[in-house]
């Protein structure tokens, strides 16, 4: 369930927006908006049902380049009657200017994993006839 929600082209932009995108396949395409002027638009790296998933992004036009990559790991792993999520980003270039950028990013995919939560969780109890 939370495979499908994470990668899912019609429940994806449930839980990120409307504007939400996924090509869900290695060398695919992930874009959408964490919050307001947060748009995100990465390649889909590793795509491993229902394990993992592997974002690198491109770099936001307004931020300084540098010779790097930012990535985000995402890692479920099924415990029980629970999924654990696990998000690791990597590769931020120590700027003030993505320093910021990153401050904003993090409280940004905070609440979008939230929703993402809530979104799950609400179509467990639908599935299992608890209309709530």
């Amino acid at each position: 369930m939370v495979w499908t929600a994470l990668c899912g082209p019609s429940v994806m932009p449930l839980w990120l927006g409307t504007d939400a995108r996924i090509k869900p396949q290695r060398g695919g395409s992930w874009s959408g908006t964490l919050g307001p002027g947060l748009s995100r638009h990465a390649m889909i790296d590793v795509f491993d049902p229902p394990r993992r998933l592997r974002l690198i992004y491109l770099p936001p036009p307004e931020l300084p380049v540098w010779d790097g990559a930012v990535v985000d790991d995402v890692m479920l792993e099924a415990e029980a009657r629970r999924t654990i999520v696990r998000l690791l980003c990597s590769g931020v270039p120590d700027m003030p200017e993505w320093t910021a950028h990153y401050m904003k990013l993090r409280g940004a995919a905070e609440r979008a994993l939230s929703r993402l939560k809530v979104l799950v969780e609400q179509r467990e109890r639908m599935a299992a006839g608890k209309v709530t």
